[in-house]
């Protein structure tokens, strides 16, 4: 059975084009047409200026909801954190674990495989971050909790799996050979929290080293004869890198900076989003370290950064209004570009034929209204 899903006097992001209108017909939770509508056509939601944009991919998610994925590490917690970040148009994400114990870790894959498994919408997958870290770049990680990657570890994550799994690491304290097992079982391989030198850098994307986390934060600046990580991910084309544009973590101007450098390939918003996400008690806890919220600045009583309090609505509110991207390049940066670096192209990322049924509302402010995950209003 099929519905028909119809707006008007708006903007209808597809592909790389901009619609005043559009009829968007569902079968099941696939797009099986997809059409400009005139502004005379009846039976429509009026946008009134709004926005309709595919649904947003967010591949760092520690939280929402008043939920942290570290200590909620089962179906309802996942559900709770993807239920959180759906009213801000997220319609798949990566439940993010930050450092833990090995026995946290396998409990986390165990647990987005079966939150899949019973149809929790808005999981694909999990995003391992740490322990493989460096400990001259911890941020707010334990470093108790720190480890080398070994063998038992590498089959681990490197088994197969019912969503993506996406690993950070610092290439500096992993041997290429294990990030290339990795690869070539499918994992994500990001660099985050690390030392790493430019040629470290390019050694593990020969590798099959895939991303950066969080570009900018938690690794060196480049500078003129050290142009480390940063300088790396900006001179090859190879890496797909995260951003969190909030304001705090990168100043804007840096952005642009990587932005021009780069072009938009391989770029994405990513949100490093905790529990305080959606949820009315700011503060939160995290691994026995009380951290305040205040002005949406998630941090520790030391200033440390903790994560965000950012969403990705307002993440792509932010791109257009501080990076002055246009909404089709912001929403590519939300939807499009995490879709190819998860290897879901094909299913998820822009309104096409054939395509997930994922899509959020916005008024012509970036505030969500509405987000729709495979036909349905989550």
């Amino acid at each position: 059975m099929s519905e028909a899903f119809r707006f008007i006097n708006g903007h209808v992001v597809v592909a790389d084009q901009l619609w005043r209108g559009a009829e968007i017909v569902v079968t099941g939770d696939r797009i099986a047409s997809i059409r400009p509508l005139d502004e005379g056509a009846r039976d429509c939601v009026d946008l009134d200026g709004g926005w309709v944009m595919p649904g947003f991919i967010d591949t760092q998610v520690n939280g929402g909801g008043g939920v942290l994925f570290n200590d909620d590490t089962d179906v309802d917690g996942i559900a709770a954190i993807t239920a959180a970040h759906a009213r801000y148009g997220t319609t798949a994400l990566l439940p993010t674990l930050i450092s833990d114990s090995p026995e946290r870790i396998a409990l986390a894959l165990d647990a987005v495989d079966a939150a899949i498994d019973a149809g929790v919408p808005g999981v694909v997958g999990v995003h391992i971050e740490g322990p493989f870290l460096n400990v001259a770049r911890k941020g707010i990680h334990d470093a108790a909790r720190f480890r080398l990657l070994d063998a038992a570890m590498v089959d681990l994550l490197a088994r197969p799996r019912r969503g993506v799994v996406m690993v950070t690491l610092a290439p500096e304290l992993a041997q290429l050979d294990d990030i290339a097992r990795l690869a070539a079982a499918g994992v994500r391989v990001s660099a985050g929290h690390t030392e790493a030198s430019y040629d470290t850098a390019l050694a593990a994307f020969d590798a099959g080293l895939a991303g950066v986390t969080h570009l900018f934060n938690a690794m060196p600046a480049m500078v003129q004869r050290k142009p480390g990580l940063v300088g790396a991910a900006l001179d090859d084309p190879r890496p797909w890198c995260g951003l969190i544009v909030d304001g705090v973590h990168v100043a804007p101007a840096v952005l642009r900076i990587a932005l021009r450098a780069r072009g938009i390939e391989r770029m994405m918003l990513v949100t490093d989003a905790m529990s305080s996400v959606g949820a009315k008690d700011k503060d939160f806890v995290l691994q026995g370290r009380r951290i305040r919220v205040r002005d949406g600045i998630c941090s520790y009583e030391d200033g440390t950064l903790a994560g965000s309090d950012l969403d990705m609505a307002a993440a792509v509110a932010n791109a257009m209004g501080m990076l002055g991207l246009e909404p089709v390049v912001a929403a590519r940066l939300a939807a499009g570009n995490p879709a190819a670096f998860l290897g879901l192209e094909a299913e998820r990322g822009t309104l096409a034929v054939g395509l997930r049924a994922d899509w959020v509302q916005l008024t012509g402010a970036m505030v969500p209204v509405a987000t729709t995950i495979g036909g349905k209003t989550a």
